[in-house]
């Protein structure tokens, strides 16, 4: 009876000592995405909600919220409502929440990375390398535990008018863009009249020729069937797009340590699956591993050629010419020259050297 009375103490004891632990974790976390569950951004979240689920047994049930839900369509206000406790994990594009992290502009910097040799070499160096850890430091140092960067794509343009070959082009066409200051200076410098417009009203004004163009990865302007109303897209990739996996500082510091690592890990694979998807049948220096990569996983992709997909749609395809990319370069050059300043000239010269060592 001794025996069992100590047993039951010691029971109690270490009960008592776990459940706070086991009380804090949620029945749901809310993560945010700005477009729909289809995009490779969207698959990519939901792969990471998947595999914490079934790693953790379904004990971390992460439900994935597409379309700006939880920001109400006010996507740059996306980083506060995380900070605040509001949103539990994010799977963010780096520009939605740069309005309250500048250093997240050094991505937006026109051909900034898309003006290397290798665009995705360079972009894997910046966030592989030391720009990527200031980054990191810069978003927790506001207020969000940064996990791993994973990527929504290179931003094309299209639009329902003409060809766009030349700044000239551009002249006085309505484009797009998201909340940022940086795309303003971008579109003004090349001509444009830039409209700042949340993305879930951005294909109703498209509907109804509010607007002529906007900029956005093809992984995202696709599936919501952009070549009904706009013929012309221009691959320029003038701007890098990565995502950011984040989640609250509170949320985080729940978890086990046990439980933050597998976190982790689940972030790691989903970002690997996010990277191949937006650049499978994209990115020229491959050599068709992404495709393969996808396919060892069981989850080959449906367009393996985007090029030939977007012109079957009824789209006409521009690829520009190094010559005709530099026309683009001149004209933002003083863009560049202007948010070096806001970014920080240190981060912006450690990515730098960062792509320099890959070139």
């Amino acid at each position: 009876m001794k025996r069992f009375t100590i047993a039951m103490a010691v029971f109690v004891m270490v009960f008592s000592l776990c459940s706070p632990l086991f009380a804090a974790y949620k029945s749901e976390y809310k993560l945010d995405i700005v477009p729909s569950i289809t995009s490779g951004w969207g698959m990519g979240a939901q792969y990471f909600t998947d595999l914490v689920r079934e790693r953790s047994n379904g004990r971390i049930n992460i439900k994935v919220y597409p379309n700006s839900q939880l920001t109400t369509g006010k996507q740059t206000n996306a980083f506060m409502l995380l900070r605040n406790g509001t949103i539990d994990f994010a799977c963010q594009s780096t520009i939605n929440y740069s309005p309250q992290i500048p250093q997240l502009n050094l991505f937006a910097l026109p051909f900034f990375v898309a003006g290397q040799p290798d665009r995705y070499k360079a972009l894997d160096a910046i966030t592989d390398g030391k720009a990527g850890q200031l980054i990191a430091k810069a978003i927790e140092d506001k207020g969000g535990k940064f996990i791993c960067f994973g990527e929504n794509g290179f931003r094309e343009l299209t639009n329902s008018k003409k060809d766009i070959r030349t700044p000239d082009d551009l002249n006085g066409m309505v484009i797009r863009v998201v909340g940022s200051p940086l795309f303003l200076d971008i579109f003004t410098a090349l001509g444009a009249n830039p409209l700042t417009m949340a993305w879930s009203d951005t294909m109703s004004a498209i509907q109804q020729s509010v607007i002529d163009g906007q900029e956005n990865p093809v992984s995202i302007f696709y599936p919501v069937k952009i070549f009904e109303y706009h013929k012309h897209v221009t691959n320029w990739h003038y701007i890098a797009d990565p995502t950011l996996f984040v989640a609250n500082p509170k949320v985080w510091a729940s978890f086990t340590p046990s439980d933050q690592e597998m976190i982790t890990a689940a972030a790691l694979e989903a970002a690997k699956y996010q990277k191949a998807l937006t650049r499978a049948g994209l990115d020229e220096n491959d050599g068709g591993k992404n495709v393969d990569y996808l396919k060892s996983i069981g989850k080959a992709p449906e367009i393996t050629d985007w090029d030939a997909e977007l012109t079957r749609s009824g789209m006409t395809v521009t690829n520009l010419t190094p010559q005709e990319i530099k026309l683009f370069v001149d004209k933002t050059r003083p863009v560049i020259d202007m948010w070096r300043i806001k970014i920080g000239e240190s981060l912006v010269k450690t990515a730098e050297e960062d792509m320099a060592s890959v070139r």
